[in-house]
């Protein structure tokens, strides 16, 4: 008989409070975001992304992450989970990276911290405001100076797939990109579709060409948008090529940074790339967890609670989200009774 060859463990990372919310058009509060870290991590997730340590005035949605840190740190709810989690804090630029070594040292600072760049020079550009060579100078001086602070580091490679700016981009310049940010020190790396653009069988063979090159699957994330709808297959398409890691957001809520918040326009990352903005985001966490679930893989998630959390997170934003096991619920593993 022939079967489907995957993984049958997999780590699952949830980064809705930092990436979820960077594209909502409202502030969400504080006790909110507070309140799905701490779900998050009961539900049996040891890897959260929290907040983002860039300037508030362009990303206001941001502007209570010490407060965010400080108070997960302090939690009694799950104190006692810490220690085995991995709190991860977007620092894109020096300022950031410099905030996040003084919270480390302070006590309430990330395990983890994340650069990214872009194989397109015009996305990475906007990002960042720094060319490429520009950007990989600065990671280079910054690495060290985190990893003597005791804090991690993840080196994202996007655009991959294309880039919604210039478009078409070279999966082997991703590939090339992976090597440089080990090279230069990474802990690991996160392999971003961050619009949307990426077609399954893209996805298989550049994970194929990822794992030929560098084969610990400890080092390689997983990050698909699922924009056209694509996310799921995409999840598969990265399973079957030997990924075991892998990011997604309640509801498949996330994007670009907002650029208008609370009746307010900011600066964000500009200028909204999307053909739609309100049809973005990320795999959706409880989508994947049921299908892996179904496939008998290992995520560690209590599948039950993660749709509770998407539901109670629809009320959080205020709308239906793009979770269809949050509504239609999990398959049913024994008999029902009914007739």
């Amino acid at each position: 008989m022939a079967l489907m060859n995957y993984p049958k463990k997999v780590v699952l990372g949830d980064i809705t409070v930092r990436d979820g919310f960077q594209h909502e058009e409202k502030f969400i509060p504080t006790e909110a975001k507070i309140w799905l870290a701490e779900q998050l991590l009961l539900a049996g997730f040891k890897r959260i992304e929290v907040t983002n340590y860039g300037n508030p005035k362009g990303m206001p949605q941001f502007k209570d992450a010490d407060e965010v840190m400080k108070r997960l740190r302090t939690s009694k709810k799950v104190g006692h989970l810490l220690k085995d989690a991995e709190i991860t804090v977007i620092t894109i630029r020096e300022k950031a990276v410099d905030r996040a070594i003084i919270s480390k040292k302070e006590g309430f600072g990330p395990d983890r911290i994340l650069f990214m760049v872009s194989t397109s020079e015009a996305h990475h550009k906007v990002n960042s405001g720094l060319s490429l060579a520009e950007y990989w100078k600065m990671c280079e001086a910054y690495i060290p100076k985190a990893h003597e602070a005791g804090i991690k580091v993840c080196g994202t490679v996007s655009t991959i797939w294309g880039c919604p700016i210039a478009g078409p981009t070279e999966l082997k310049s991703a590939v090339e990109f992976t090597k440089r940010w080990l090279d230069i020190g990474a802990d690991d790396i996160e392999h971003a579709d961050h619009d949307g653009s990426a077609p399954p069988n893209k996805v298989y063979e550049y994970y194929s060409m990822i794992l030929d090159e560098i084969p610990d699957k400890s080092k390689h994330i997983a990050h698909f948008h699922t924009t056209r709808g694509w996310g799921l297959a995409n999840v598969l398409a990265a399973l079957q090529a030997g990924i075991t890691q892998f990011e997604s957001t309640i509801g498949a809520i996330g994007g670009q940074p907002a650029n208008f918040v609370d009746g307010v326009p900011v600066a964000g990352t500009g200028k909204y790339y999307y053909s739609d903005p309100s049809i973005t985001g990320l795999v959706s966490t409880e989508d994947m967890v049921v299908m892996m679930d179904e496939m008998g893989i290992d995520t560690g998630i209590n599948v039950d609670k993660i749709l509770e959390i998407g539901m109670m997170t629809e009320k959080i934003v205020g709308r239906r989200l793009r979770s269809e096991c949050a509504h239609t619920g999990r398959i049913p593993k024994e008999l029902t009774g009914r007739k």
